[in-house]
């Protein structure tokens, strides 16, 4: 049976789909990437957005999103707890 993610994986999925894409990637594919619904983007991108780990482009062809320092602190902060966990067979 699958395991329910919790809310800091879902964070670390989105900013891990942003960050794989060449720092500018349009919702639709971080939808799918990080597997999530809509809704569930929507809020998620706009928490992100408000804490300041995520910026949004505007351009002709529609938003697309970056991320911050903060963004990327964030998933070398989360490696490095994943990686202690694992060492320790905490996971």
């Amino acid at each position: 049976m699958n395991q329910k993610r919790d809310r800091l994986r879902v964070i670390h999925d989105i900013l891990r789909a942003i960050s794989e894409n060449n720092e500018k990637i349009k919702p639709t594919h971080i939808l799918y990437k990080a597997n999530l619904s809509n809704q569930m983007l929507d809020e998620y991108l706009n928490y992100l957005i408000q804490q300041g780990f995520v910026r949004e482009i505007h351009q002709k062809k529609g938003k697309s999103y970056a991320l911050t320092d903060k963004g990327f602190n964030y998933l070398k902060e989360y490696r490095l707890i994943t990686n202690f966990m694992d060492s320790f067979g905490l996971n």
